[in-house]
């Protein structure tokens, strides 16, 4: 069972590939739309991260695969998406401000990740940060991982609950929101189960989360009553076949 769960990095990766691409198209329709453009952007990195992981799998473990892990997984995550939540939420001035310290920030933490040495004698065919010689490097992940959690999860939990206060014909988009709220927690899950060594609980919450985030994505798509957002309005969004 273990082994097979090894390979859904794999199923992440395509799933990955196919919700970029829905959201490509969905961006491409209105290209001012920044908080889908960030939904791409965060979409894609995920599948960088996974793609990481397949590639552990099929080939074992190797340096710049793992440093593309650590920056693609523990330093982006799902930072990228929430920021998408958060031009969905605040003002464009204030989401363009938090979107500069967003990308300063990863990126002096990438530089880190760079050039850290690795304690080698801890490689093995799995992924891990336990790895990383300068430990005060993996200090840099809490705060962005508290940031996605605020706006990803929580920007969707808010967004349910406006949701929930109107009539009944904004259900679709309560149940996408409770849905991408789900999503978003699950990796966040199972990155602390990879804290503590179990690796393959990580791989499972990678898909479940991104597939239902896809799934609450559909169902806000498809509904044809007017956002709560006004930075949702201007633009009539149909359900995407891939």
């Amino acid at each position: 069972m273990i082994e097979v769960i090894n390979y859904l990095p794999i199923a992440s990766t395509a799933v990955a590939v196919a919700f970029s691409r829905v959201l490509y198209r969905h961006w491409r329709r209105n290209p001012q739309a920044k908080h889908v453009m960030w939904w791409m952007i965060g979409v894609m990195l995920f599948g960088a991260g996974t793609l990481t992981e397949a590639l552990t799998t099929l080939f074992g473990w190797h340096e710049p695969i793992f440093r593309s892990w650590y920056i693609a997984g523990a330093l982006l995550g799902g930072a990228p998406l929430a920021q998408g939540t958060v031009y969905l939420l605040l003002k464009p001035a204030t989401a363009d401000r938090l979107a500069r310290w967003l990308m300063g920030y990863i990126s002096v933490a990438a530089v880190f990740a760079i050039v850290t040495p690795l304690k080698v004698e801890l490689v093995d065919d799995r992924l891990s940060a336990e790895v990383i010689g300068w430990t005060w490097v993996r200090l840099f992940s809490p705060l962005i991982n508290t940031y996605a959690l605020i706006y990803l999860v929580g920007g969707a939990i808010y967004s349910a609950i406006k949701y929930r206060r109107q009539s009944g014909a904004a259900a679709r988009r309560k149940w996408g929101n409770i849905l991408i709220a789900i999503g978003g927690l699950l990796p966040g899950i199972g990155g602390a189960f990879t804290r503590a060594g179990y690796v393959e609980v990580l791989f499972v919450t990678e898909l479940l989360g991104l597939s239902l985030i896809w799934a609450g994505y559909h169902l806000i798509a498809g509904d044809p009553n007017p956002s709560i957002h006004a930075s949702q309005r201007p633009v009539a969004v149909p359900i995407e076949r891939v």
